[in-house]
């Protein structure tokens, strides 16, 4: 689904988007936005003025109200491309959908097959190697590969496994390689894939508050240049000066901010449609337009920061004990281990020492499986007799000194030692014990993804401050923050810790991200201002959140504030050019009203326009023509710079204000050219 931006010249966008502008053109729709619904009522009152116009004059008033039309139909055109581009994203996520049918099981045990579509939450499916998952949901039992390129665009396949933060899955995705039991958690229409058609399409998209204020602005100085032009009417009849109703309207269309009228809705819609061709599914364009004010940020620790699987890379073997003695306990504690970190313990032993795993069966082997009570697991092999010859256990280093302190042994200083060093360089320590005989430590490491101190560092740049969050001690948390590259740290947090800091920074007047992906994140993901879950993660990190990050990249929240940014910038720009704009077809409307009246005024008109009614008509098609040429800018957006307030404010008026007031005097001069060179005026 990472693809590139249709061009604007694409014919199944553009054929499309000119249809929807025609039928934009209900009055109904365009109410929406208050400056193109008067430009409308302008350019109806001014087709009706060309059978009231005199012979002399309407030819004018009928190339006004075409420009009028136009320019209404550029702003309709330039928000149906935006609004074209996602729905061509839509069809291609429903061709990834298909007829699918499911095997679900019973109460009691007993499985029956079903079309897809009448299954329900909380049903239960299972669903084999070949076989596609019919509907969203977590796995609850089993492990399996799954290929997820229908919604992430990636052709690796992940694993998905019950009781852990890999759990959901998916609905039209496929699974690759054993079998799973998945309980369904949405109903038909409401899955991941049906959410994201309805928002790429754009159907569900609501205005943000800072649009909502900017179309208030633009409705009050709309109303305002409405009074005036209202209010000249008659008072140009008292002084002698005809006003044209025609006249009017053109004053009023040139005057208020048409510019960033016609252009805010393909602005807002073409920010959410960046995000999403970065793979990020945004619930919201509230949520995009407050990355781009975010200034701190909360990560999850394991599967954010780190891959989420520890794995062991070293033996650290007690004084007089032979390595090889503590690898082959180690592996033969972790033969039914079934979890990643057991499973590297026995590829660790057969990799350094080729520990092959072997048949415990003749040896009645009995393993003893991992509870958070006990914090340890491991093996007793039982002689003839059926009594324990050998218990060996591996764990935590606490529950180790007690289980060998209950067999009558020691903990010896160095391995304590061990254990604080592996803790302090951000591992996990494992203690393996043969009966009351401690043997060493295996250590641990959560590794860090690759690259990502580097974005934090860019992160820096931004002013945005990083935060990792763990459940780890403070040694291990103090450690991987250090490797990491973040500036600060919470250890031993609980779900209420993370919620609390949250809420400790927002008083604190920060705009605060969250990245996480476990179902203990939740609450805090729901709590920040922009919260963003892992595809990877449990489907109620994914609820809670405002956005879906479908590669499962942390550093991904970059890009997701560079494009936030980006879109509050290209709508500050655009409003500046466009006031700009204003200002500067001032200076072409006025002088020409009031010259046949008052010759002595001649010297305002600056550009030295050929006539009335060719400064009147070259700055309606200016005005029309200027929204066309901006469209490629507000589907794209302004580059983003990381810079400060204070120089983007600079940045903006030197270049889009300066700009805005510069190019009208130009391009309206042109036009005059034109149009004097062709004798349509």
């Amino acid at each position: 689904m990472n693809t590139q931006a249709p061009s604007l010249l694409d014919r199944n966008i553009v054929g499309p988007a000119v249809a929807e502008a025609f039928r934009k053109l209900d009055p109904r729709s365009m109410v929406r936005n208050p400056v193109m619904f008067v430009t409308l009522v302008g350019a109806v009152l001014t087709t009706l003025g060309i059978f009231t116009a005199t012979a002399a004059d309407r030819g004018f008033v009928a190339q006004l109200a075409v420009w009028l039309w136009f320019t209404v139909l550029f702003a309709n055109f330039a928000e149906a491309v935006a609004e074209g581009r996602g729905k061509a994203q839509a069809r291609s996520l429903r061709g990834t959908r298909v007829g699918t049918l499911a095997r679900r099981v019973a109460p009691d045990g007993s499985v029956d097959t079903l079309n897809a579509a009448e299954l329900r939450k909380g049903d239960v499916v299972l669903v084999a190697a070949g076989e596609t998952i019919p509907a969203d949901g977590d796995v609850i039992a089993g492990a399996a590969t799954v290929d997820e390129a229908a919604i992430t665009g990636e052709s690796a396949p992940v694993i998905r496994e019950s009781g852990g933060d890999r759990s959901a899955v998916t609905g039209g995705t496929r699974v690759l390689s054993d079998e799973i039991r998945i309980r369904v958690t949405a109903n038909p229409g409401e899955g991941f894939l049906d959410r994201m058609i309805s928002l790429v399409e754009g159907a569900s998209r609501q205005k943000t508050p800072n649009e909502i204020a900017l179309t208030i602005l633009l409705a009050a100085l709309t109303l305002v240049f409405l009074l005036v032009c209202v209010t000249l009417h008659p008072l140009g009849s008292y002084s002698g000066v005809a006003f044209a109703i025609p006249v009017l309207v053109a004053l009023l269309v040139c005057l208020i901010p048409t510019t960033i009228g016609g252009l805010l809705g393909a602005i807002g819609i073409a920010g959410m449609d960046r995000l999403l061709r970065r793979n990020v599914l945004a619930t919201s364009g509230r949520a995009v337009e407050a990355a781009g004010d975010v200034d701190v940020l909360l990560l999850d620790k394991t599967g954010t920061i780190t891959l989420g699987n520890r794995q062991a890379t070293e033996f650290l073997p007690a004084p007089g004990i032979a390595i090889e003695r503590l690898a082959d306990a180690a592996q033969l504690a972790s033969l039914a281990d079934e979890t990643p970190e057991g499973r590297s313990i026995a590829v660790l032993a057969k990799a350094k020492f080729q520990l092959r795993g072997r048949d415990v069966a003749h040896a009645r082997a009995r393993f003893v499986p991992f509870t958070a009570q006990t914090r340890m697991s491991g093996v007793d092999l039982e002689g003839a007799d059926g009594n324990a010859t050998r218990r060996i256990r591996k764990g935590a280093a606490a529950a180790m000194r007690g289980f060998v302190d209950r067999e009558g042994g020691g903990f010896p200083d160095a391995v304590a030692r061990d254990v604080d060093a592996v803790a302090r360089a951000g591992g996990t320590p494992l203690v393996v014990a043969d009966g009351r005989d401690v043997l060493g430590v295996v250590h641990l490491k959560d590794v860090v993804k690759g690259g990502i101190r580097e974005r934090f560092a860019q992160l820096r740049k931004m002013g945005i401050r990083t935060v990792m969050i763990t459940g780890d001690n403070k040694l291990t948390a103090a450690a991987i923050a250090a490797e990491a590259g973040v500036d600060d740290f919470l250890a031993e947090a609980t779900p209420e810790d993370k919620l609390a800091l949250i809420r400790r920074e927002q008083e604190g007047g920060r705009m605060v991200a969250m990245i996480g992906d476990g179902t203990n994140d939740a609450p805090a993901l729901a709590q920040a201002d922009v919260g963003v879950a892992m595809n990877t993660g449990t489907q109620a990190a994914k609820e809670a959140g405002n956005m879906v990050d479908l590669d499962s990249n942390p550093t991904k929240l970059i890009e997701i504030i560079e494009i936030g940014k980006q879109l509050l910038m290209t709508r500050g720009s655009l409003t500046t050019f466009s006031i700009a704009n204003d200002v500067a077809k001032y200076f072409a409307i006025i002088p020409a009203m009031l010259m046949a009246t008052f010759p002595a005024i001649g010297a305002l008109n600056v550009m030295r326009l050929a006539s009335p009614h060719s400064a009147i008509l070259s700055a309606v098609i200016f005005n029309a023509l200027v929204i066309v040429a901006l469209i490629p800018l507000a589907l794209r957006g302004v580059a983003y710079r990381p810079l400060g307030a204070l120089a983007i404010l600079r940045r903006n008026l030197l270049v889009y204000g300066l700009g805005g007031i510069l190019v009208p005097f130009a391009g309206i001069k042109l036009i005059d050219l034109l149009l004097v060179q062709i004798h349509l005026v």
